[in-house]
């Protein structure tokens, strides 16, 4: 079974064991409505690939699904400054993932110790975090890490004219984009929760958390903290 696939069941379980409230309301997502995109990315790695040319496809499950809700997630982002930083990450940690594919080959083959994809989506996910610094922010950029770096070796390949068909969300790229997003936002989850507990916890003066952000007639400061450091 793909990586990808028992990713997604683990994090199912987790929001079906209550485990994954606090992360998901971070990101503005209910346990339903996560558990819905879940089914809807299991079913369309299922489904055929849907042809855009003779020489690109696209899979639903592995490409379409995830940039639907980095776009969702996107325009749900607190701030400008948040949204900012969502760009930024994405693009950046999509360049890396390409510089990456260039010296590293990206398949499996008998001499290598893993799939260089793992690698891909682990670091593509660490640069996300680091750029994003917020839960969204931070999966934003580890799902379009992947989708983006794909993008530009789409274009690469059809400049050069070279043979064979660029598939976005195929196997290794789902796995990778699951990979990358979820490492992202736990990075995200953990340092961030750290950081609370090391600065007094959210239980600050005059404020309270409320859907993923600082609140309160005091916080004006600490809410925009709150959508920039710890969301």
């Amino acid at each position: 079974m793909p990586v990808g696939l028992i990713i997604l069941i683990i994090v199912s379980a987790l929001i079906f064991l209550g485990l994954a409230h606090r992360v998901l309301d971070r990101l503005r997502l209910s346990d339903g409505g996560a558990l819905a995109v879940i089914a809807i990315i299991l079913i369309g790695t299922f489904i055929p690939n849907i042809p855009i040319t003779d020489r690109v496809e696209v899979n639903i499950g592995g490409a379409i699904v995830p940039a639907a809700l980095a776009v969702y997630l996107f325009i749900k982002a607190g701030t400008a400054g948040e949204k900012t930083r969502a760009v930024i990450a994405s693009v950046v940690a999509g360049a890396v993932v390409f510089g990456l594919s260039k010296v590293l080959p990206a398949g499996p083959e008998e001499n290598q110790f893993m799939n260089y994809y793992y690698l891909y989506a682990a670091i593509g996910g660490l640069t996300a975090y680091i750029l994003g610094r917020s839960r969204r922010s931070a999966f934003i950029a580890g799902i379009m890490a992947i989708i983006l770096s794909d993008l530009v070796q789409g274009v690469v390949n059809w400049y050069v004219g070279m043979p064979g068909k660029t598939v976005f969300g195929g196997a290794g790229a789902f796995d990778a984009t699951v990979i990358s997003g979820v490492f992202a936002v736990v990075l995200a989850e953990v340092v961030g929760e750290t950081r609370e507990k090391m600065q007094g916890g959210t239980a600050k003066k005059g404020m309270r958390f409320d859907k993923g952000e600082f609140a309160g007639e005091e916080g004006k400061r600490g809410k925009d903290r709150g959508n920039e450091d710890v969301e």
